[in-house]
């Protein structure tokens, strides 16, 4: 053995270093066989079924993936069909070019192929020519090369993925996709040699049009089929399947869902993950999408091309269906724009952030009285849509309405944030400055796009708190800044959802008609028509428009947008009869009275017009009424009499109140309102309405002092003395409202800070008493 390794030792030490050689470019780290190529990625809905299947880089349906989940059948079938000695040759199999050149050449039969895995594998990894004997000679020695670089598994997970199937397919799993609609590891042994076999020849098996195999390729997997049943058991009822028709789905019937959703997703993000879970629901956006089909259709004649939807659930604030446009393959409305990222003029549909934000600064609450007369704010005078004016009217009722002035009147009252401050804090992108607008802003002299104020109304049916959209189930969403306060978004809903619904033949038929707070929209010029709304736990925006801008005298939001807006409700609560509304609590500090209609001011005896409000203790401003006023008459003439009064010859009446520019409203309506008579000449004023209250606590002259670390334990209580005829007193801490009691019981209130308070008491006949008090709080 000795003398053996002696005499050879030159040979033995170079076999030695060929080994080591051969063993360090094993393990020399080489790039991965997938590096070169780009990927297709497949996106699904939320129930995990496929909605797109985008193409690669160079315009290939192309997935990577393991060979761990690619079917058995697949593997087994390949090297049957193309390399039976794949395990043992080191990417050549000598006796096979040898038989190939020789009938080839030699012989001048037809040329045949001896091309191993691994060979073909290097053709198509580096792109070369095998067609002549020197491109022949480079694929063996880079067949060999990959041999030595990478394992078995790895070429042969690499052919698999860089196989053509036909078509613009390469790679098995974008095969098996595409073909037979599931993963590479769950076909069937049909579906499985039928891959195996499609890669010969891929172009010309299969029909495009119907997806029918061809004779060919069923006659090329049937004969490897003959050849499995030689070497693997199979099951009779496995066997019968090969009978059956072969059918491949073409790349054209691949799901082509919400393209504008997907698109979106694919422009926002730029990793290299192959699978992407949406938050779309496919049933809620079919159902949309046949919604907004079928009122194209029906309203074409008046110029109604196109629209765009959206809807958010806003409980996770993730986007269930996305309608970009009414037919994304129509250029004549240029359907491939997204409709929802469009900045469009918002029209009347941000009234209700106004008015929410009016509650929050104590500027109103929704039963308070506003004034739809001409009115000048500086050198801005706005008008009405229906250029008409309706005095004196509630928040309420001017929001649902959509009346113009109220509205810039309220966001002429606002003061940190103003109404531009909040649209900047929601996130509302590129507007101009502040001043560039005015108050031109509140009738949409801005621009907003869908998915911005669908954002703003899912922040109202989120307690004031507003978090941005969700379109991937991977997105980490921020915690929610918070806008306006849980008790003005609860108020502006209870608003919106007394917006009286157009009724129509679907909505009578539904037994419980989902409830639904919405507000139309209508831009200058009828270029945009909106309706914007929440029901159930959707928030939803819808816009009919052209892209290019142009006007149309049909898009007015109520008329054009909300029968859209209410036929994909009831469509969606047709669907889903249990869709209700979350059950949230009241939200804290909040509160309802009664008070007078006609004012929207605290209920007095006198007051012929009762109802309730919501108010928020300490900043709802709520003030005695003082449209209804008794006066004492004098039975014959109806004027005034002076005290001392004469009950034979004199009687009580109930006369209104109104500022001068209301009643020149009711005049110019018809109904002009009776002048009160005037008690001018009279010295002193009718005191027949009896006594004040009397404040009996807090004390006159006194500091009260708190702990701060008690200040929860320590409160004042207030009481007064009434006349015998007070029901009701009303509690007022420097002007805002903080409760009303029985005039025999007390009420309570913590002080937050220290300085000095006015204490005012009111009672049901619009008498009152005040005093004040002051605190010091001390740690």
């Amino acid at each position: 053995m000795i003398r053996f390794i002696v005499r050879h030792q030159n040979k033995l030490m170079a076999l030695l270093l060929l080994f080591i050689a051969i063993f360090a470019i094993r393990l020399y780290p080489h790039p991965p066989l997938s590096e070169q190529l780009s990927f297709s990625k497949r996106y699904y809905d939320n129930s995990n079924q496929l909605i797109r299947m985008t193409l690669a880089n160079d315009d290939r349906y192309r997935l990577w993936t393991p060979l761990e989940d690619i079917s058995p059948d697949i593997v087994n079938g390949l090297l049957l069909h193309e390399d039976q000695w794949f395990y043992y040759h080191i990417g050549v199999n000598p006796f096979s070019l040898m038989r190939a050149f020789g009938a080839t050449y030699l012989t001048g039969g037809n040329r045949q192929g001896a091309s191993t895995i691994t060979m073909q594998l290097a053709r198509m990894h580096w792109r070369l020519n095998t067609r002549t004997i020197g491109g022949k000679l480079h694929q063996i020695a880079r067949a060999i090369q990959l041999e030595l670089m990478y394992s078995k598994h790895d070429i042969l997970e690499a052919y698999l993925n860089y196989a053509p199937f036909g078509r613009n397919i390469e790679s098995v799993g974008a095969a098996s996709f595409i073909y037979f609609n599931k993963p590479p590891s769950q076909v069937n042994l049909p579906e499985a040699l039928t891959l195996v076999v499609l890669p010969q020849s891929p172009t010309y098996r299969v029909d495009r049009k119907t997806g029918f195999a061809g004779k060919a390729l069923v006659k090329a997997r049937n004969q490897l089929f003959d050849r499995w049943q030689e070497k693997y058991h199979v099951d009779s009822h496995i066997a019968a399947l090969f009978s059956q028709k072969l059918v491949l789905r073409q790349p054209e019937r691949v799901p082509f869902v919400a393209p504008h959703f997907v698109n979106q997703i694919i422009h926002q993000q730029h990793d290299q993950t192959q699978e992407v879970k949406t938050t779309l629901d496919s049933n809620l956006q079919k159902i949309i999408h046949n919604q907004v089909n079928a009122f194209i259709e029906r309203n074409r004649l008046k110029g109604i091309n196109n629209a765009s939807v959206i809807l958010v659930d806003t409980q996770t604030m993730k986007v269930k269906a996305l309608i970009g446009s009414a037919n994304y393959f129509d250029n004549s409305i240029q359907g491939q724009v997204n409709g929802t990222l469009a900045k469009r003029s918002p029209g009347s549909t941000l009234k209700p952030f106004i008015y929410a934000l009016g509650i929050d600064q104590g500027v109103l609450h929704p039963r308070t009285i506003l004034k739809d007369v001409a009115t000048d704010f500086g050198s801005y005078t706005p008008e009405n849509f229906d250029r008409n004016f309706r005095g004196p009217i509630s928040a309420t009722d001017a929001l649902i309405h959509s009346r113009n002035i109220p509205a810039v009147w309220v966001a002429s009252k606002l003061n940190n944030p103003t109404f531009y401050q909040f649209l900047v804090n929601a996130h509302i992108q590129k507007l101009a400055d502040e001043a560039h607008y005015g108050l031109s802003l509140v009738l949409g002299g801005g621009e907003v796009n869908l998915q911005e104020l669908v954002g703003l109304y899912a922040m109202l049916a989120n307690d004031g708190r507003w978090q941005p959209l969700q379109f991937t189930e991977s997105e980490t969403l921020p915690e929610p800044e918070k806008l306006l306060s849980p008790q003005a978004a609860f108020m502006t809903i209870d608003m919106l959802k007394q917006n009286t619904r157009p009724q129509d033949v679907l909505s009578k038929m539904q037994k419980n008609v989902v409830p639904v707070a919405w507000k139309t929209g209508t831009s200058w010029g009828f270029r945009d028509a909106w309706t914007a709304g929440t029901f159930g736990h959707y928030a939803m925006v819808v816009w009919l428009g052209n892209f290019d801008g142009s006007g149309n005298n049909a898009f007015v939001g109520v008329d054009a947008a909300t029968p859209l807006f209410f036929n994909i409700v009831d469509s969606i609560n047709a669907y889903y009869p249990n869709l209700r509304t979350s059950n949230r609590p009241l939200p804290p500090n909040l509160k309802r009275i009664d008070i007078c209609l006609t004012s929207g001011n605290l209920l007095t005896q006198w007051c012929k017009a009762k109802g309730k409000t919501w108010f928020i203790p300490g900043v709802s401003p709520i003030n005695p009424d003082t449209i209804f006023r008794p006066v004492m008459v004098d039975n014959q003439t109806g004027k005034a009499v002076c005290p001392p009064y004469d009950l034979a010859t004199s009687h009580l009446a109930v006369f209104e109140y109104w500022p001068s520019d209301l009643a020149a409203i009711f005049a110019k309506a018809g109904i002009p309102k009776k002048a009160p008579p005037s008690t001018k000449h009279c010295r002193s004023s009718q005191s027949y309405l009896g006594e004040p209250p009397k404040i009996t606590s807090p004390l006159k002259n006194v500091v009260y002092q708190f702990r701060t670390t008690k200040q929860k334990n320590e409160q004042i209580s207030f009481t007064a003395n009434s006349d015998g005829d007070v029901k009701t007193l009303y509690w007022f801490v420097n002007d805002s409202f903080i409760g009303q009691t029985d005039p025999r019981k007390a009420i309570s209130w913590i002080p937050t800070q220290s300085g000095t308070f006015k204490i005012l008491v009111l009672d049901d006949l619009g008498r009152s008493d005040s005093r004040s008090i002051k605190i010091e709080l001390f740690d």
